[in-house]
């Protein structure tokens, strides 16, 4: 039986809190080592701040700071806006966030300088910053696969453009709409056996525990996490204690399992502590988006 509105909604919403409260977690831990993490903390499972930025408890980073900016965008058109995003990664850019990576930096300020809003396949660019921030695209395009993957790709395309980096996006693109509409976890297994099929450097069998910046290893520690624990809190809790980029492999890892779990599974905890303005516009804008989706209009028109 298909999910109900209502459902789907709610799982938008624990994606997207997903997002920021793995990026809350994890920004205590990121550069930290296990065994460093160990000693300072035993097991980190508290949203407590600090960490390398020193900030406060709740306090989001970059990742849900730019999803942020993609939906603001996305919503205020009504629809798919490219300009209108990179217009507002500039106006975060010159805010002056807490955190911005340098493949992000020079990517926004090519448009910024130049208009750019591809930047040409660069051998350096396969690093995660197009997939931590992805989560707007496939709740507005639920329902359109096609729609989803092009859509995925250019907003990649203004900072990242890297086969790896684009076919991470795909693929976590097509899991979140997958769980959205209730996959199980061998349907989720299936995805990612599709991308090992055509870039087997993502295969994750044998995990090492390498947690950096670098796409395939994000994606490895997401996708081991999430298919070797059996809640959403176990999820998170497993991939940030490994350190390393942990802000962002707790934020893709917490819109996938939130996307799955759904928005019941998130600790109440954890979301007592996000940022309160944060978290109200997270919860919103998760709604609005999903409410221009393909999908969205076919369950109020039929």
């Amino acid at each position: 039986m298909p999910p109900s509105t209502t459902t789907v909604i709610d799982r938008a919403r624990g994606a997207f809190l997903g997002l920021a409260l793995g990026d809350a977690l994890g920004a205590t831990t990121e550069f930290m080592l296990p065994n460093e993490i160990r000693s300072e903390y035993g097991v980190h499972r508290k949203i407590i701040g600090g960490g390398w930025l020193n900030l406060k408890p709740g306090r989001v980073t970059d990742d849900t700071e730019m999803s942020l900016a993609m939906a603001r965008a996305i919503v205020a058109a009504g629809g798919w806006d490219l300009v209108g995003i990179a217009d507002n990664f500039v106006a975060w850019m010159k805010s002056r966030p807490v955190d911005i990576g340098s493949t992000c930096r020079k990517g926004i300020r090519n448009y910024l300088l130049n208009g750019v809003l591809e930047n040409p396949v660069n051998d350096w660019d396969a690093g995660n910053g197009a997939v931590m921030r992805m989560v707007p695209v496939p709740l507005f395009t639920l329902g359109d696969e096609e729609q989803m993957a092009n859509c995925l790709l250019a907003q990649a395309h203004l900072t990242h453009n890297h086969p790896f980096s684009d076919a991470a996006c795909i693929t976590t693109g097509k899991m979140l709409q997958a769980a959205l509409l209730g996959a199980d976890r061998f349907e989720l297994h299936r995805f990612t056996q599709e991308l090992i099929a055509e870039y087997p450097k993502f295969h994750f069998n044998d995990y090492r525990g390498a947690a950096s910046g670098y796409v395939v290893e994000t994606m490895q520690t997401v996708f081991h996490y999430l298919f070797t624990t059996a809640t959403f809190e176990e999820c998170l809790i497993g991939v940030v204690n490994q350190g390393g980029d942990a802000d962002t492999t707790g934020a893709i890892a917490g819109m996938i399992a939130g996307a799955f779990y759904g928005l019941e599974s998130l600790p109440s905890r954890w979301l007592r502590k996000i940022d309160k303005t944060v978290r109200r516009e997270v919860d919103e804008i998760a709604g609005d988006l999903l409410r221009l989706s393909p999908w969205y209009r076919e369950q109020v028109s039929g």
